[in-house]
C-alpha cells in the first residue's frame, strides 16, 4: 500500500521535464535485459528500490505471475487432453463401424501414432548403446556433450543475452549440476566417473550458451554417459583426434594408439595386438623346437 499511495501522489505533482521517460522494447529471445530495464528505470524515478522489503516484495510478484501462467498452461493442457480424448473416441468409433478386409495387414496400417510412437521409443531402447557424435558423446534435447580420453566438454544453450550471475554452475568430484537461477537445472545427476575438480571450470560464450570442461580422473577410459540416467554411447565408437596425439606424454600416446589398433582390428575381425604377440612367441618357440609334434597346436 505504501508503494501505491507514494505512486498516486507522485501523479498529483506535475513531473519534471527533466525526467528520463522510459523507452523499452521486449525482445522475447532476451526477456531478462527487457527487465533490467525497466528496474533501473524504476530505480532512477522513485523510491522503490529503498524499501527494506524490496526483494520479498518483487519475489511475491513475480511468484504470483508465475503461478498464474502455470495456471493457464494446465488449463490449456487439460484442454487439448479432452479435445484428444474426444477425438480417439471418434476415431475408435469409425474404425470398429468398418472392419479391415484383411486383418493382418491392415490392423498394422490402422495403429494410432501414439501407440505407433511408443513401439518406436521401445525398439530403440531395446537396440542397447547409441553410436556417439563427432565429438564422441551425444547431442541431448537440451545440451550437447563430448569426451577425449582426458576431458568432458558440455555445450548448454541458453536464452540470447543472458549474463553471467544469472547462471548456476555447480561442479563436485561425482556429481554436476547446470542451469539458470530459479529455473529447474538443464543437468542435475551423478557423473559417470569421478573428475579432478580444481582443473574444471565453466564460461558463458556470447551469452548465448555456457561452456563447461571437466577433467577426468582416469584419463584412459572413454564415458559411456554424462550423468546417470542418460542413453549410452558405444564407446567401441569413439575415436581420439589424431591431431592431439603428439600432445599425449609418451606412455599416454603409445596406450590410446594400441587401443586404436585393436579396435580396428576389431572390426575387421582380425587378432588384436595382444593375439598378435601370442602369436609370435608360439611361432619363435615351434621354430626353435623342431623335435616337438605341433600338429594339433591351435593358433588362433
Amino acid at each position: 500500500m505504501a508503494i501505491l499511495s507514494d505512486y498516486e501522489e507522485a501523479e498529483k505533482k506535475p513531473a519534471p521535464s527533466a525526467k528520463k521517460q522510459f523507452s523499452a522494447s521486449l525482445d522475447p529471445s532476451n526477456p531478462l535485459g527487457f527487465l533490467e530495464n525497466v528496474l533501473e528505470f524504476i530505480a532512477r524515478e522513485s523510491d522503490l528500490f529503498k524499501s527494506d522489503s524490496l526483494v520479498n516484495d518483487v519475489n511475491a510478484a513475480v511468484r504470483m505471475v508465475k503461478n498464474k501462467v502455470e495456471a493457464e498452461d494446465r488449463k490449456r493442457k487439460e484442454l487439448k487432453i479432452e479435445e484428444n480424448g474426444k477425438a480417439e473416441k471418434k476415431f475408435k468409433e469409425e474404425a470398429t463401424a468398418v472392419p479391415p478386409p484383411s486383418a493382418e495387414k491392415d490392423d498394422m496400417t490402422n495403429k494410432k501414432p501414439k501407440e505407433e510412437r511408443e513401439r518406436v521409443n521401445e525398439v530403440q531402447q531395446n537396440n542397447g548403446p547409441q553410436a556417439p557424435n563427432q565429438a564422441n558423446g551425444l547431442d541431448m534435447d537440451k545440451y550437447s556433450w563430448g569426451q577425449s580420453l582426458q576431458e568432458v566438454n558440455i555445450t548448454v544453450p541458453v536464452p540470447p543475452g543472458t549474463k553471467s550471475r544469472f547462471i548456476a554452475c555447480e561442479i563436485k568430484k561425482n556429481h554436476l549440476k547446470v542451469g539458470i537461477k530459479g529455473q529447474t537445472p538443464v543437468i542435475d545427476g551423478d557423473l559417470f566417473q569421478s573428475v579432478k575438480v580444481d582443473d574444471c571450470f565453466w564460461s558463458l560464450e556470447d551469452q548465448k550458451s555456457i561452456s563447461i570442461l571437466l577433467t577426468k580422473q582416469n584419463q584412459m577410459e572413454w564415458w559411456k554417459y554424462l550423468v546417470k540416467g542418460e542413453p549410452e554411447i558405444d564407446t567401441q565408437k569413439a575415436e581420439p583426434e589424431n591431431s592431439k596425439l603428439s600432445d599425449l606424454d609418451p606412455e599416454t600416446r603409445s596406450t590410446v594408439e594400441k587401443m586404436m589398433f585393436d579396435q580396428r582390428q576389431k572390426q575387421m575381425g582380425l587378432p588384436t595386438s595382444d593375439e598378435m604377440q601370442k602369436q609370435e612367441v608360439l611361432k619363435k618357440f615351434m621354430a626353435e623346437h623342431p623335435e616337438m609334434d605341433f600338429s594339433r597346436a591351435k593358433i588362433n
